[in-house]
């Protein structure tokens, strides 16, 4: 039997042959490079006629007029905070009619290791202030709730979570945790897994699990 002969290959009907692959595979591609890093933004000094207002008014009472992102800061001394909250709220110290809010910040290894803070708004005016108060452990913070009633239940909240005492607080007691727990959560000293074993025990019958 005659073995039929197969037709001649066309070119271009083959996919062509790949190259051998270099050793080791191909080059990988280069690492982008590293985003320069941003700029630290540090506060500017502020300096207004307010400024100057509350140091003719409170001399030695204010430090730190900072602004900072554009919202002004100043700290004030907590002997002093009573009046100044009176002025900011008046018409001359720029109408801060409305307490936003008040926190605190705990640095335990600074003598003045709470910063109090109260965040202010002029709806006359469309502007922000940001008030500090720094205050040791055990010293007693004037309370603003005559000034600002949103106060009343704020420094409750930073009363039961670091312990700051408001001298002149009408109901000042715990608000988020029970009267008779022991401890302060948001302190820098207290980790944040304890518990006050004994209440969890006496009132709910377990074994903290923390």
């Amino acid at each position: 039997m005659r073995r039929r002969s197969l037709p001649p290959r066309l070119p271009g009907l083959l996919p062509a042959a790949k190259p051998p692959a270099a050793a080791g595979g191909p080059p990988k591609p280069a690492a982008p490079p590293k985003p320069a890093p941003k700029p630290v933004i540090k506060p500017d000094p502020w300096t207004s006629p307010l400024v100057e207002e509350l140091q003719k008014r409170f001399p030695g009472a204010i430090s730190e007029p900072v602004i900072f992102r554009n919202q002004p800061s100043v700290t004030v001394a907590r002997e002093s905070l009573v009046g100044v909250s009176e002025f900011f709220k008046s018409d001359p110290g720029g109408a801060y009619t409305f307490l936003t809010d008040e926190t605190a910040v705990d640095y335990p290894k600074r003598p003045k290791r709470f910063e109090i803070i109260y965040q202010l708004y002029s709806f006359k005016h469309n502007h922000r202030l940001r008030m500090k108060v720094l205050t040791g452990d055990g010293e007693k913070v004037p309370s603003v709730v005559g000034i600002w009633p949103a106060a009343n239940w704020l420094e409750r909240e930073v009363f039961d979570m670091f312990g700051v005492v408001y001298e002149g607080h009408p109901n000042l007691k715990r608000i988020l945790l029970p009267d008779e727990w022991v401890g302060h959560p948001l302190r820098k000293d207290t980790d944040i897994l304890r518990q006050d074993e004994a209440w969890v025990e006496a009132n709910l019958g377990i074994k903290s699990g923390q």
